[in-house]
C-alpha cells in the first residue's frame, strides 16, 4: 500500500488539488458547476486532474527543462487570466477574453510545435490578427449587441476556428516532407558507406606490386603508376557522382583486370565481350565488385586453370551484366561475402523495382546476371 502511494502520489495530490480549486472557484462565484451536466462535470475535471498531476508526476524531468517549464506556466497563466476576466466583467462575447483566449491557444501551439511557428508565424498572425480585428470590429462598432448576435457572430466564430484545421493540414504536410527529406537522407548516408566499402586492399596490393616494378626498373612501372592513378580517380571523383558514362564504368573494369594481371604469378584467362549503346549511363562501381568478388573467391583459390569471363551489353530497355568464374570446390559459401550484400544494398536503393539479380552456381562454376531497366 505504501509503495502504491508512492508511485501514485503526483496524481494523488493533483486530484485533491484539483477539487479544492473548484470548490473555491465555485463558492467565490468565479465558476458555476451545473448540477444537471455530471459527465461534462467529470469529463472537465479529469482533464484539469491531468492537467496538474502531470507535472508533479514529472517534477524531476522538468527541472531540467525550465525554459519550458516557463512557457507551460505563462500559457497557463493567460488562461486563468481570460476566465478571471470574463467571471468579473460578465460581458457576453467579452472582446478582452476572445483576445486572451487567442493568446492562450497560439501560446499553446507555441509550447508544442515551435519550429512550425517559427517558420509560419507571418501567415499565422495574418490570419488571426484579420481574425481579431474583424472580431473587434463587429463586436463593438458594427450595431448593437442584438445586431451582432443575430447576424454577425456565427462569422467572426467562424474566422476563430477555420484556420485551426488548414493549420493542421499545413503541420502534418510538414512533417510529411520532413520524413522524405530523412529517408532521402539515410538512403544518401546508407549509399556513401556501401561505396566506401569497395575494398581499398586492391590499391595497397597494387602499391606492393608497383614497389616491386620500381626496384627492378620494370618498363611497366610507368603504366601501372598511370592504370592506378586513373582507377583513384575514378573512385574518389566520379564514384560520388549519381551516375557515370557505361562505357567509363567498362575503361575502369579494364584498368582493374590490367592490374591484377600483373600480380598473378599463375595463368589466369580473362575474357571480356562488350556491345554497348554509347550514351548509356549507369551507378557507379556496382560491377567492380561483381568482378572482385570471382577474384577473390574464384581465380585466388586456384592453383591452375582459373578463369573469369564478362560480358556488359545494353539496349533500349536495359543493361545487361554477365560474369563467371570457376572456383575451388570447398569454396561453398562463395555467393555470401560482404560483396553481394552491398551490391544488393545498393541495387535496392538506386533502382527500386528496376534490377534484377541472379546468382547461380553449378558444380564448380559461380555466375552473376544483373539487368538493370533503364525506366520504371
Amino acid at each position: 500500500m505504501i509503495e502504491f502511494l508512492k508511485k501514485y502520489a503526483a496524481f494523488i495530490i493533483g486530484f485533491f488539488l484539483v477539487v479544492f480549486a473548484l470548490f473555491l472557484l465555485h463558492t467565490l462565484k468565479f465558476i458555476d458547476i451545473p448540477d444537471d451536466a455530471p459527465l461534462e462535470v467529470i469529463l472537465i475535471s479529469s482533464f484539469w486532474w491531468m492537467l496538474v498531476s502531470i507535472p508533479i508526476h514529472k517534477r524531476h524531468y522538468l527541472k531540467t527543462k525550465k525554459v519550458a517549464l516557463l512557457k507551460i506556466g505563462a500559457v497557463i497563466l493567460v488562461f486563468f487570466v481570460a476566465v478571471i476576466v470574463d467571471s468579473f466583467m460578465k460581458v457576453p462575447d467579452n472582446p478582452i477574453t476572445f483576445s486572451l483566449l487567442l493568446l492562450f491557444w497560439l501560446g499553446f501551439v507555441y509550447v508544442l510545435v515551435p519550429t512550425f511557428m517559427k517558420k509560419y508565424w507571418k501567415l499565422i498572425v495574418f490570419i488571426y490578427g484579420s481574425s481579431l480585428i474583424y472580431f473587434l470590429y463587429v463586436r463593438l462598432f458594427y450595431g448593437d449587441f442584438d445586431f451582432y448576435q443575430e447576424n454577425t457572430k456565427q462569422m467572426a466564430f467562424i474566422l476563430f476556428f477555420v484556420p485551426i484545421p488548414v493549420l493542421f493540414c499545413l503541420w502534418i504536410y510538414e512533417q510529411w516532407k520532413w520524413l522524405q527529406n530523412l529517408k532521402a537522407e539515410k538512403t544518401n548516408a546508407e549509399l556513401a558507406m556501401l561505396q566506401s566499402q569497395i575494398n581499398p586492399h586492391f590499391f595497397f596490393n597494387t602499391l606492393n606490386n608497383l614497389y616491386a616494378l620500381s626496384i627492378t626498373n620494370n618498363k611497366q612501372a610507368p603504366e601501372v603508376i598511370l592504370k592506378l592513378s586513373d582507377m583513384m580517380r575514378y573512385t574518389i571523383y566520379e564514384g560520388k557522382k549519381d551516375s557515370v558514362p557505361l562505357q567509363d564504368e567498362i575503361n575502369y573494369l579494364e584498368n582493374y583486370i590490367d592490374l591484377h594481371k600483373i600480380r598473378y604469378h599463375k595463368s589466369v584467362v580473362f575474357n571480356f565481350e562488350k556491345n554497348i549503346i554509347l550514351g548509356d549511363t549507369i551507378a557507379p562501381l556496382l560491377f567492380i565488385i561483381l568482378l572482385e568478388n570471382a577474384l577473390k573467391h574464384g581465380v585466388e583459390s586456384l592453383t591452375q586453370n582459373a578463369f573469369v569471363n564478362m560480358k556488359i551489353s545494353s539496349n533500349e530497355q536495359e543493361i545487361n551484366f554477365r560474369i563467371s568464374n570457376n572456383f575451388d570446390i570447398k569454396e561453398l559459401n562463395a555467393e555470401k561475402g560482404i560483396g553481394l550484400v552491398n551490391l544488393k544494398h545498393r541495387l535496392a536503393l538506386i533502382y527500386p523495382n528496376r534490377h534484377h539479380l541472379n546468382i547461380i552456381k553449378k558444380k564448380n562454376i559461380f555466375t552473376v546476371e544483373l539487368k538493370i531497366l533503364k525506366n520504371d
